[in-house]
């Protein structure tokens, strides 16, 4: 495994477990996270719940983040395996002050990271992260004396709440009297038992593959076409299958697989979602980030009042969105849907509750519905920040972007996106990875291969 940084943003820490992902590291973070909490938690022990992803690596960090928050006066309780959306629900429950999740949520195995959330279960604003980033690296960590140590607890009932809040916004009885036939992979991580619990509980006959957490991936984990074959081909075997869904390792995104085994992608989760609110609230805004499909805006069209709110890349951007416009609904093209009800944190589990209730109402296969509906080619295309040069050369090649198309539609409050006719691309730094991302969208293959190609070219990232 080549050398990798430890990657320290607005979503977090993330790095190699062993060189740059340590539990000394993992304390002297949340200690960091913690510290702060206690300047303006003055009057009592900040309380805190921490969880992790199921990697074979989480129950160890997960431990020592909860030292680490003990070792500066916070009180902790600790959730065990748990999905990232869980411990927002889970903060919200016990009246927390904030939380962690240990997960480098769809990196591969030998990653591991540390997401703090606030008492609203978002990610700190960039102010706030960057103050923690700072204490971090400066080991400004404010560490007490012995009586002054925080509690740890341990509470095993997280998902049980999760999945009672997300029956709380379907009609169960309507998806239950369909009995529909659900796969679901679950990546042998956090998502299993919840999943279960959820599909159980709206009658669905359920096919489970790596269902149960055990900590080493099946296959790689981000929830791609390319990782997906194999729910893909039991769907597609079992002429009884309704849904395939697949879930990432910490369960805040969701891929779907139509009734024939094709894959339909992160891209439809919130067009599907989008859509079924759409229908049960007669319009209204939905936000969604700038990489994300103009899918959802086709959807908008159908419903007066209906509007796409764009913001930033990122959930806490995203929930921004949400809230200024006073939507329902939000979410990213990764598969990532964020129902306010439920928790303000992207939810596979809210996303596989509200397409069924889609199915159950609408009464076609899912493939009807999605061939129904407007289509566009999406590539997504990434490079080490290395093969360009390095973070310093970002800028520049952001700069030609703009330059090259200064006299379309251009977007520049996160990366460049540029709205190229009836198409887009959208080029800018990952936040959880040293690498760029470029995202084209046109109406066809061919024609997003070309502008795919031509930013490239123009930025000089061939």
């Amino acid at each position: 495994m080549p050398d990798a940084p430890l990657m320290l943003s607005i979503s977090g820490a993330r790095g190699i477990v062993g060189q740059t992902m340590t539990p000394e590291i993992v304390a002297r973070y949340t200690g960091a996270f913690g510290s702060l909490l206690r300047e303006s938690i003055t009057d009592r022990p900040p309380r805190l719940v921490v969880g992790y992803d199921g990697r074979r690596s989480g129950s160890c960090l997960a431990s020592a983040a909860a030292a680490g928050l003990a070792a500066v006066g916070c009180d902790v309780t600790l959730l065990g395996i748990t999905t990232t959306p869980t411990v927002g629900v889970m903060i919200q429950k016990l009246g927390c002050d904030g939380g962690i999740n240990v997960t480098a949520s769809h990196n591969p195995i030998e990653w591991n990271g540390i997401k703090c959330l606030d008492s609203d279960g978002l990610a700190p604003p960039g102010r706030e992260a960057s103050k923690i980033i700072a204490r971090f690296e400066g080991n400004q960590v404010d560490r007490v004396a012995g009586a002054e140590c925080g509690r740890i607890h341990h509470a095993d009932d997280a998902a049980e709440h999760h999945v009672d809040k997300v029956l709380s916004i379907v009609d169960v009885e309507a998806i239950r009297g369909r009995r529909f036939r659900v796969v679901l992979d679950s990546v042998a991580a956090s998502g299993g038992p919840a999943g279960r619990r959820l599909l159980e509980a709206l009658g669905c006959d359920l096919v489970h593959l790596h269902g149960e957490p055990l900590g080493v991936f099946p296959h790689t984990p981000e929830p791609t076409e390319a990782n997906l074959t194999e729910l893909a081909e039991v769907v597609a075997k079992d002429s009884g299958a309704t849904v395939g869904f697949a879930q990432d390792p910490d369960a805040d995104r969701l891929a779907v697989i139509d009734e024939n085994g094709r894959y339909i992608g992160e891209e439809w989760t919130l067009v599907l979602t989008g859509l079924r609110m759409m229908q049960r609230g007669g319009g209204g805004p939905i936000a969604a980030n700038l990489s994300t499909s103009r899918m959802i805006d086709d959807v908008c069209k159908g419903f007066e009042g209906a509007s796409v709110v764009r913001t930033a890349v990122g959930e806490a951007n995203v929930v921004q969105g949400i809230r200024s416009s006073g939507g329902a609904i939000g979410g990213e093209g990764n598969g990532g849907v964020i129902i306010p009800e439920v928790c303000l944190i992207r939810d596979s589990l809210s996303a596989m509750a509200l397409i069924l209730e889609l199915l159950a109402t609408d009464q076609r296969p899912l493939s009807a519905i999605v061939d129904a509906l407007p289509r566009y080619s999406m590539l997504k295309r990434k490079w080490d920040l290395s093969s360009v040069g390095g973070k310093e050369a970002v800028r520049g090649i952001l700069k030609k972007i703009k330059k090259h198309w200064a006299s379309e539609d251009i977007n520049a409050s996160d990366g460049v996106r540029v709205d190229v006719g009836d198409a887009w691309v959208h080029v800018r730094p990952s936040n959880t990875e040293p690498i760029i991302r470029l995202i084209a969208e046109a109406p066809t293959q061919e024609a997003a291969e070309r502008l795919a190609d031509e930013a490239a070219a123009v930025a000089g990232i061939v």
